[in-house]
C-alpha cells in the first residue's frame, strides 16, 4: 500500500487484487468508473454504480450526496432503487451489481436486501467497507440472503479516481 493510498484509507495493494476476470466484467467496472468520472464533475466523491441483469446494463448511477444533500445517495443504493424501478421489482435475485469503491454498511445492507447475486468491486475501503474490509456483511451467516463477492477489479483505476479527487480538495 502506498502512502498515499493509507492516508486516503484505500488499500491498492496489488496482492488484495481480484483473480482474472473476464472481459465483459472489465466492461461493466469500466462504466462504473465512467459513471464515478461524471459524480466528480459534479463535486461529488467519484464513486460509480452499475446493475447487470442477464448480461445487460439495466441501471447506472454515481454518488448524489452533496447534490440531493441526501445522507443515503451512494452509487449502489440508487443504482439498486433504479435497477428495481426497470423491473417492477425489488428482488434483484440474478442482478450483479459493479461498483467501483467497497460498499459501506448501509449500501451493503442494501444489496443484501435487494438479493443481488453478486458483487463486484473495485478498491477496498478500510475505513469503511463492510464487504471484506471492516465487516464482512455479504457473506454473513446469519443473514437470510448472502451475497457472491469479487474484490478488486480495476482497483487501481478507481482508486486513482479517488485519490486524485481527495487531493484536488486539499489544494
Amino acid at each position: 500500500m502506498t502512502t498515499a493510498s493509507v492516508s486516503l484509507g484505500l488499500a491498492t495493494d496489488p496482492a488484495a487484487e481480484a483473480a482474472p476476470v473476464a472481459e465483459q466484467h472489465l466492461d461493466f467496472m469500466r462504466q462504473a468508473l465512467t459513471a464515478a468520472q461524471a459524480a466528480t464533475a459534479l463535486g461529488e466523491v467519484p464513486v460509480g454504480a452499475v446493475v447487470v441483469m442477464d448480461g445487460a446494463v439495466i441501471a447506472i448511477a454515481h454518488n448524489e450526496r452533496e447534490t440531493g444533500n441526501d445522507p443515503t445517495a451512494h452509487a449502489e443504493v440508487l443504482a439498486l432503487r433504479r435497477a428495481a424501478a426497470a423491473l417492477g421489482s425489488w428482488r434483484l435475485t440474478s442482478a450483479d451489481l459493479y461498483v467501483t469503491m467497497e460498499p459501506c454498511p448501509m449500501c451493503a445492507g442494501a444489496i443484501v436486501n435487494a438479493r443481488l447475486r453478486r458483487v463486484y468491486y473495485g478498491c477496498h475501503d478500510p475505513k469503511a467497507g463492510a464487504v471484506r474490509s471492516l465487516y464482512q456483511i455479504l457473506d454473513d451467516r446469519r443473514l437470510n440472503h448472502r451475497v457472491d463477492v469479487v474484490p478488486g477489479v480495476l482497483g487501481g483505476e478507481a482508486a486513482g479516481l479517488l485519490r486524485g479527487f481527495f487531493e484536488r480538495l486539499r489544494r
